[in-house]
């Protein structure tokens, strides 16, 4: 199921989005960029919602810790958490070898479209990234 990082969407705090429909509801899968993850570096730990619980689009939704610091992960959209990808909690590694596949972290059933329209095209982002740099 990996994505192709220049297909997806990305909020300016690094999360990437992949909206597919379901059943006509829009399901947006969310992750961590590449750029995030090799910033980060050594992650041991990571917390994430559990299905059910309301996310807001630019707010946290849980974290995720590495020997430097301990850093929010943002909701990019509103709506409500349908899964947590509980996997990874297990295998941080997943994160770092595969960010934009089995990697991802929350899958958002999502309540409002107007949050995606604030979202970073890819060349955009890899713009803010080189800025960052």
């Amino acid at each position: 199921m990996p994505f192709d990082p220049k297909t997806l969407s990305y909020a300016t705090t690094h999360e990437w989005v992949h909206v597919e429909d379901e059943a006509g509801k829009k399901i947006a899968t969310v992750g961590l960029s590449d750029f995030a993850l090799k910033a980060l570096t050594d992650l041991v730990h990571i917390e994430l919602p559990p299905p059910g619980r309301q996310v807001k689009a630019g707010t946290p939704f849980g974290e995720v810790e590495s020997v430097k610091a301990v850093s929010d992960l943002y909701s990019p959209v509103d709506g409500e958490v349908v899964e947590a990808n509980t996997l990874i909690a297990e295998n941080l590694e997943t994160l770092d070898q595969d960010p934009y596949g089995a990697g991802w972290l929350v899958k958002i059933r999502i309540s409002d479209d107007a949050g995606l329209a604030k979202l970073l095209s890819y060349p955009a982002y890899k713009e803010q990234c080189e800025r960052e740099a």
